[in-house]
């Protein structure tokens, strides 16, 4: 990233351009990129939507490779969802279709599903 590109992202005013630079430019980001974007991203989206969507979006394109910045995009998420529009998306685009079938056991072995699992269902709290 350039100073140039650095400088129009701090002027973000909800994530939008920060998820467009890095959707369009993921192949040049080096791991130091992704984490001034992850950081600006949670400075400036207030609802979590385009923190739901990077952490969705770095999971189609390589889930293992992306893992740490995936964890710490979709922890930003749970905390700026409070309304919960974003976390069913997030909940079933990362963990599948059938996470809910398997929500013991993934509650069991993954933080972040435990929480958003809790966030939507805390009656049925595993």
């Amino acid at each position: 990233m350039t100073e140039n590109d650095i400088k129009a992202l701090r002027q973000d005013p909800d994530g939008l351009l920060t998820y467009e630079y890095l959707a369009n430019h993921i192949g040049e980001c080096q791991p130091a990129d992704i984490d001034a974007l992850i950081e600006n991203m949670e400075r400036v989206d207030l609802s979590g939507q385009f923190l739901a969507s990077a952490a969705r979006y770095l999971n189609a394109i390589d889930a293992q490779g992306y893992a740490p910045a995936i964890r710490t995009l979709v922890a930003a998420a749970i905390d700026k969802d409070r309304e919960h529009k974003y976390l069913p998306g997030l909940m079933h685009g990362l963990y599948g279709n059938d996470c809910l079938d398997r929500a013991e056991q993934l509650c069991g072995c993954d933080d972040n599903f435990r929480r958003i699992y809790k966030r939507l269902y805390p009656v049925n709290i595993i």
